[in-house]
């Protein structure tokens, strides 16, 4: 199943695909948000999708799209988590997940213009499998524990600001926290329709020139393994989102650096999840 928000910036409304048609959610959920997702929202749209009874968006191929999710509690993002990425930034293999923080108030539309922010000279592209959480998660004891708190997969681009991340301070959230940094979707897919969450491949082009190509298969921890890590530390809440890492083929690690520039336009796309692009503009 296929969730995902139409409409304009701040007037977005929810919907489900299926079936090669867009239906209306309002009369099941005024949003797709945390008190959706822990209402068990997914398994009472699934059944009202199954049931027929949910009315139809004609014109839904018109309508803007928006993030699948409302600006999340919290967005939870993985540094290093690709042996190819790690190794084109000359860093060591991580012995445990590194963890970070990401402002949500960052998440767009998966079609939104980004801004580069004033000062930037080193704006970077990072593709990643992005995970939703459906349920609250606390000191979780297993992998099975961990996917049966994930409520959907989405297309998540992790934007970064590299000197603002790496030369500004020597934390990482600056770089990644700028304002529209984590376009999202364009739909939240169901585990359901996902064999493997571990198996989907991930690319990105920049003006037509692909730059990423790569595999969640070489993630160093695994879905399950960095939501059973976290939940040690913290309380992961349904409607967070967790940025899973980048695989190889970022600015910062090709000869040159082709950081972006005003007027790029770069696609996105993960297999089963759907293609996002995003044109480049100066703030």
């Amino acid at each position: 199943m296929h969730i995902a928000r139409l409409g304009p910036v701040g007037f977005e409304i929810p919907v489900a695909r299926g079936g090669g048609k867009t239906f209306d959610l309002r009369g099941i959920t005024p949003d797709i948000d945390g008190r959706f997702f822990a209402g068990g929202g997914v398994g009472i749209v699934a059944e009202a999708l199954a049931g027929g009874g949910l009315p139809e968006i004609a014109d839904a191929s018109q309508l803007r799209v928006g993030a699948p999710i409302v600006y999340p509690g919290k967005i939870l993002c993985v540094g290093l988590n690709y042996r190819d990425h790690a190794a084109e930034t000359g860093a060591d293999i991580p012995a445990e997940p590194i963890l970070f923080m990401k402002d949500p108030s960052t998440v767009v539309g998966p079609y939104d213009d980004v801004l580069i922010p004033r000062g930037s000279l080193k704006t970077d592209w990072e593709i990643e499998l992005g995970v939703v959480i459906g349920r609250t998660a606390r000191y979780l004891d297993s992998p099975q524990d961990a996917m049966a708190c994930v409520a959907g997969f989405v297309v998540s681009h992790d934007v970064s600001e590299r000197a603002f991340q790496l030369e500004r301070g020597g934390q990482w959230d600056k770089g990644k926290s700028c304002e529209t940094f984590n376009p999202l979707g364009p739909a939240l897919v169901t585990p359901d329709e996902i064999r493997d969450p571990q198996s989907l491949g991930l690319s990105l082009s920049v003006n037509g020139t692909q730059r990423q190509n790569g595999s969640t298969s070489n993630m160093i921890f695994s879905v399950a393994e960095i939501i059973r890590y976290a939940s040690q530390f913290m309380v992961l809440h349904a409607g967070d989102l967790i940025n899973t890492g980048t695989p190889a083929g970022v600015a910062l690690g090709i000869p040159g650096n082709p950081y972006l520039r005003d007027g790029d336009v770069v696609e996105l796309e993960i297999d089963f999840l759907g293609t996002a692009r995003q044109r480049f503009v100066q703030a």
